[in-house]
């Protein structure tokens, strides 16, 4: 598939896709910027090759699609750049963020709306891979009475299960961490489609069932959303980025290159509340 500037190859049918024919570190036109969130808002994921950015340039292209977004925990804080993230991994790593599959900060009220990740260095025997599945697909294949019966529950998730976890002064502060209710399905604000919108890392359980129900229910929606049939996996090279829809994606980082390194930024761009219409 071609568009006027930029070259869009699918990784599958149904999610992801690699672009072709774009310098991120350089000035992006109108068009450019307009042909890449094309390309992001119909594939949920979009990858790029060779790209070499500074840190101003980086962020300057996360802002073509909004503000950007301040993590209440960042694991590895990057001095003199609070929208920066620090992904590392190394031989001292105890684990690393996201093995468990997720949608980002989804405990905030207002979720953000993607993430970029820009990897600077690569495992030197190979893996660090990062797999990705769509929720628009995951939702489409429920039953009809499934989909009826989902439409009207909403969801807690809080933040506290992830971030007072990574470290054990978290656990001693009193520190809270954000805490929000969602729709189990959210209609996706730009291409109005729905999405399955749970997951292990933050929801704690559904509000309008019983403790019981809920575990259940949540067990069985993550076995179903987490089939590969809805996946794609995007082996990362240096100066690879990708960019993910968090409303209708969920993503998980596959760490099985320890005691390797693997180095790179994340920023975030902003989001808002999310919400179902029929």
């Amino acid at each position: 598939m071609s568009n006027q500037s930029i070259e869009v190859r699918k990784l599958t049918p149904s999610v992801g896709a690699e672009i072709f024919g774009v310098d991120l570190g350089g000035e992006l036109g109108n068009r450019e910027v307009e042909e890449i969130r094309s390309a992001f808002l119909e594939n949920q994921v979009i990858f790029f090759r060779d790209q070499k950015m500074s840190t101003e340039r980086f962020k300057a292209f996360g802002r073509h699609f909004g503000k950007l977004y301040i993590h209440p925990e960042p694991r590895f804080p990057v001095p003199g750049h609070p929208e920066l993230l620090g992904i590392k991994a190394d031989e001292t790593s105890k684990s690393v963020a996201g093995e468990v599959w997720h949608s980002d900060v989804s405990c905030d009220p207002e979720p953000p709306l993607g993430s970029i990740l820009h990897i600077h260095e690569i495992p030197a025997n190979g893996g660090g891979d990062t797999v990705f599945a769509s929720m628009y697909h995951a939702y489409d294949a429920l039953s009809e009475s499934m989909k009826k019966f989902l439409a009207g529950l909403t969801a807690v998730h809080e933040g506290d299960r992830v971030y007072k976890a990574r470290r054990p002064e978290n656990q001693k502060s009193g520190k809270t961490y954000l805490k929000a209710e969602h729709p189990v399905v959210r209609t996706h604000p730009e291409t109005g489609r729905k999405a399955l919108f749970v997951n292990r890392y933050f929801t704690s359980h559904i509000v309008q069932l019983k403790a019981d129900e809920s575990a259940g229910l949540l067990d069985v929606l993550y076995r179903h959303l987490e089939s590969p049939i809805f996946q794609c996996r995007f082996k990362w090279q240096v100066n690879s980025v990708a960019f993910w829809d968090n409303r209708s994606l969920q993503h998980y980082a596959v760490w099985d290159y320890f005691p390797h390194r693997r180095l790179g930024h994340r920023l975030t761009i902003c989001g808002d509340k999310p919400f179902y219409r029929d």
